[in-house]
C-alpha cells in the first residue's frame, strides 16, 4: 500500500510487468524505423515511460516535450490546459505522441487539432495504458502498452496532485 495526500494506493502492475510492457510496445513500434519519427513525449506523465520506451527501440528517434493538464484531483476536469506548446517544426514529420494514459481522450483530441493544423505527415498514437470502458473517441491508439479498467492509478509517471510519479510500480486507488 501507499498513502499519497489523503487517498491510499494498492498495487496494480510490478515492475517487471511494466518493463515487459515497455519492451513489447519497442518491438511493435519497429515498423516506423524508416520513417525517422519525430517522438512528442507529453509530459509529465510520460516521461519516466518514454524514457524506457525509447531506450528499448533499436533504431534512434528525436525528441520533444509539449506539457497540456486535464486532471484535477483524481477526475479529469474536462478543460486542457496547454501549458507548453509545439516547440519545433513539425510540418511533413512523421509524429509519435507519447501518452502515458488515455482515458476519455478529450486531451488526445484537443492535441490531434492542434497537431494537424501543423500539417505533419503522419501522426501515430502510443500510450502505455488505455482505458477502453471510457475512450470513445474516433482516434486510433495505434500502440497500447494495456488495456485497463476504469480505475484511478498512480506511479510510473502518473501522479495524484503531483505525487506518486516515482514509484517503480504503479497502483490504483483503493476502494474502502
Amino acid at each position: 500500500m501507499v498513502q499519497l495526500h489523503d487517498k491510499t494506493f494498492e498495487p496494480f502492475l510490478s515492475e517487471l510487468e511494466i518493463q515487459e510492457i515497455v519492451k513489447e510496445m519497442a518491438h511493435k513500434m519497429g515498423v516506423l524505423k524508416d520513417e525517422k519519427p519525430l517522438f512528442i513525449i507529453i509530459l509529465k506523465g510520460s516521461f519516466i515511460f518514454a524514457s524506457d520506451l525509447v531506450k528499448a527501440l533499436d533504431y534512434d528517434v528525436e525528441l520533444c516535450f509539449m506539457q497540456l493538464k486535464s486532471y484535477e484531483g483524481t477526475q479529469s476536469s474536462g478543460k486542457i490546459k496547454d501549458i507548453m506548446g509545439i516547440p519545433q517544426q513539425i510540418k511533413g514529420r512523421t509524429l509519435v505522441v507519447v501518452e502515458d494514459i488515455i482515458d476519455t481522450g478529450n486531451t488526445l483530441e484537443y492535441l490531434n487539432q492542434h497537431l494537424l493544423a501543423e500539417q505533419p505527415q503522419k501522426i501515430y498514437y502510443a500510450s502505455l495504458l488505455l482505458k477502453p470502458s471510457v475512450y470513445k473517441k474516433p482516434l486510433t491508439i495505434d500502440f497500447v502498452g494495456k488495456e485497463i479498467p476504469n480505475e484511478f492509478v498512480v506511479g510510473y509517471g502518473l501522479d495524484y496532485e503531483e505525487l506518486g510519479r516515482t514509484l517503480t510500480q504503479i497502483y490504483k486507488l483503493k476502494i474502502s
